[in-house]
C-alpha cells in the first residue's frame, strides 16, 4: 500500500491570517423607567371644583398635539377607553372616546388604564401647568427633610444660650422681647423653630444677629441713641456722633456692621461695660 505523502510546508507560502472575530453581542437594553401602578393626579391652586373637564382630544381651538424628537412629527393625542396608546396614529379599529373629568380637584387613574396615564403623566401639554402628578417617594422624602429641619431647629433653640436666644427672638418679635422672663424666651424659641426651621436656622446662623441685639439694648439702656430721623448713632452722655445709617439700611443692621470695624470694637467694649 502506497504511503500518505507528509505535506511540507515551502518557507514562500503565504501564511494565512488568522482573524478573530468577537461574538455578536446583544444592543444593552435601557431599563424601563414606567412603573405600572395606580396614578393620582390634582389640580393646580389648591382648586377643588366639583368637576372639571380637561381636553381629552384635538380640536383646533384646543389643539393637543405632542412634538416626538425621534420622528421629527407633531402626533395627534387623544384617550380613547378601549385603545393601549394615547397616539391616534397607534390606535386601531373603532375608538371609544372619554372626557377626562378631575372631580374635588382631583382624579385617580388605575393602573389597568395604561393609555390615560401615559397620556397624563407623559404627554399632556398641561402637565405641571394645570395639573400634577402625586409622585408620594418623592414627597416622602421632602417630608423626611422638612422634618429632619425641624429636629436641627429644635434642637437649637433648647441648646442655644440665653443671649443669642434673646437676639433671634428680637428679630421675630421685635422689642417686646425685653419684658419677657427667661422661661417665655424659652418657650416662643420653641415655637419660633417649629413653626419655621428653616428661617429659625438661618437667624441662628447669621452673625450680625447678636450685634443687631447688642445695639438694641444699649439703645434701651440709654447708652447710645438713635436719632429721631434714624439716620445716626450718638452716645447719649454728649450727643457725639458714633456713625451714619447708609441709606434704606436698617439702623440696627448697620450699627452692627460698624461694630466689627476697628473704631466699633472700641465702641463694643465701651457699651459692654455699662449694660
Amino acid at each position: 500500500m502506497a504511503k500518505k505523502k507528509e505535506a511540507v510546508e515551502s518557507p514562500n507560502a503565504p501564511v494565512a491570517q488568522v482573524i478573530e472575530t468577537s461574538q455578536p453581542t446583544k444592543p444593552i437594553q435601557k431599563k424601563n423607567e414606567w412603573e405600572i401602578k395606580d396614578r393620582t393626579y390634582i389640580l393646580i391652586g389648591n382648586k377643588a371644583p366639583i368637576t372639571f373637564t380637561l381636553a381629552s382630544k384635538h380640536h383646533s381651538r384646543n389643539p393637543l398635539m405632542w412634538w416626538d424628537e425621534e420622528k421629527s412629527i407633531s402626533r395627534e393625542l387623544r384617550y380613547a377607553s378601549n385603545q393601549n396608546s394615547p397616539f391616534k396614529d397607534e390606535q386601531n379599529g373603532f375608538s371609544t372616546l372619554k372626557h377626562i373629568v378631575f372631580r374635588n380637584g382631583s382624579l385617580l387613574v388605575p393602573k389597568a388604564d395604561q393609555a390615560l396615564q401615559k397620556l397624563l403623566s407623559l404627554y399632556h401639554p398641561q402637565k405641571n401647568l394645570t395639573y400634577y402628578e402625586v409622585d408620594a417617594v418623592a414627597e416622602a422624602k421632602d417630608d423626611l427633610q422638612d422634618l429632619e429641619l425641624e429636629i436641627t431647629a429644635l434642637n437649637l433653640a433648647r441648646d442655644l444660650d440665653i443671649e443669642h436666644a434673646e437676639a433671634v427672638l428680637r428679630v421675630e418679635q421685635g422689642s417686646g422681647v425685653s419684658k419677657m422672663t427667661s422661661s417665655e424666651i424659652r418657650r416662643d424659641l420653641l415655637l419660633f423653630a417649629k413653626r419655621s426651621p428653616a428661617a429659625f436656622v438661618s437667624l441662628v446662623e447669621d452673625d450680625n444677629v447678636q450685634l443687631r441685639n447688642f445695639a438694641i439694648k444699649a439703645v434701651e439702656a440709654g447708652i447710645i441713641n438713635l436719632s429721631g430721623d434714624q439716620k445716626s448713632f450718638h452716645w447719649t452722655s454728649n450727643n457725639k456722633k458714633l456713625m451714619s445709617v447708609p441709606f434704606e439700611e436698617n439702623p440696627y443692621s448697620a450699627f452692627a456692621s460698624y461694630l466689627k470695624t476697628d473704631e466699633g470694637v472700641e465702641v463694643y467694649k465701651s457699651i459692654e461695660k455699662k449694660i
